[in-house]
């Protein structure tokens, strides 16, 4: 019962998060948190950063991923500080990849890309857990592979799904227009497609789509990736590994892959693009190395202990760090910027 109790939150919370995420985001109010003054301008004013909703979401998306990884493993007794190791050094690997693949990729200095941050953090991640068992000491037990594979897929799928709220937000990853699409798709998307406002989205300076009917294709992602997590999560609960680590994984990597085609922005050139191979070659991967790992465990999942390992003041403040991090890293935007002035209101003096 417990565990039903605990799938059905979860699918809750997303599910009203899309509710309002997807009417709300695309709107031209929804880019910027703040503009920090930064530099003193001759004569007046000051050229300002924008802070983004994009930053905020990524990290909000980044600390739930984490805190499903750190719960869920807590539910097999492995020490927080253990799982909490392997997560950032996962971390700190992948976030500069997300830059530095679509620099390679898009030929982009000033962007990321979820899709090649993940697919190196998929090809990373056994060679991790492996090394971390073989260097931790005799009183350290070693961290079970397949479990640790599938709440890493489970997390990775949740945050791909809070996660799309950031690209909604500011306007990238954008759908095809409507009218380009096949008549079956026009149908199903022709009622619930995405229109965006703001010239300073990526959809308005990239493409001048603004204000026109797109594929509301970050919102299927978002769906897609939470569906898929929430059945590895009742599968990761119920001890069945290998569905925990194949049913987010190939949902998620498989969708990246067709959604590539639904998709308008630029990823690179030809006709199959570098993603959608990275894509394949994730999950292809992910199916060669659970047939050469032992997939059992030594324990099943213990909510109560999971839950005890996450609620306590020092995974708080680490989770509040790690959020603090990641929006200080995504949340500055570098293609945008703005100028302030600030003056008295001298009738309230």
């Amino acid at each position: 019962m417990a565990k039903l109790a605990l799938v059905l939150a979860v699918a809750a919370f997303f599910a009203s998060l899309f509710s309002w995420g997807f009417r709300r985001l695309p709107g031209e109010s929804w880019q910027f948190i703040a503009a920090v003054p930064q530099v003193r301008k001759k004569g007046e004013g000051w050229r300002a950063v924008n802070l983004t909703f994009y930053g905020f979401f990524n990290a909000s998306a980044c600390i739930f991923s984490c805190g499903v990884v750190l719960f869920l493993m807590g539910s097999l007794g492995v020490p927080f500080v253990v799982t909490l190791t392997v997560l950032m050094i996962l971390l700190a690997i992948c976030y500069p990849a997300s830059r530095l693949v679509a620099s390679i990729v898009e030929k982009k200095k000033h962007t990321y890309t979820i899709g090649g941050a993940s697919f190196v953090g998929f090809l990373i991640l056994p060679w991790l857990i492996q090394l971390f068992n073989l260097l931790v000491g005799p009183g350290v037990a070693p961290i079970p592979l397949a479990p640790m594979l599938g709440a890493v897929a489970i997390g990775y799928a949740f945050g791909e799904a809070f996660g799309r709220m950031a690209c909604i937000s500011f306007g990238c990853c954008y759908g095809k227009l409507i009218s380009q699409t096949p008549r079956a798709a026009q149908r199903i998307f022709g009622r619930f497609c995405f229109v965006f406002s703001g010239e300073t989205k990526k959809v308005a300076y990239e493409s001048g789509l603004t204000g026109m009917p797109l594929v509301p294709i970050q919102a299927v992602t978002a769906v897609v990736s939470a569906t898929a997590g929430l059945i590895g999560l009742w599968c990761f609960l119920n001890a069945q590994w290998t569905a925990a680590v194949l049913i987010p994984t190939g949902a998620t990597q498989l969708w990246r892959a067709f959604s590539e085609t639904l998709r308008a922005d630029y990823r690179g050139g030809g006709r199959i693009s570098t993603y959608q191979i990275m894509a394949l070659v994730a999950f292809v991967y992910s199916v060669a190395v659970l047939l050469i790992v032992e997939s059992a465990a030594t324990t099943t999942p213990d909510l109560t202990a999971g839950l005890r390992g996450l609620m306590t003041a020092k995974a708080i403040v680490v989770l509040e760090a790690l959020w603090l991090a990641v929006f200080m890293y995504l949340g500055r935007s570098s293609v945008t910027s703005s100028d302030l002035s600030f003056h008295v209101v001298k009738e309230r003096v």
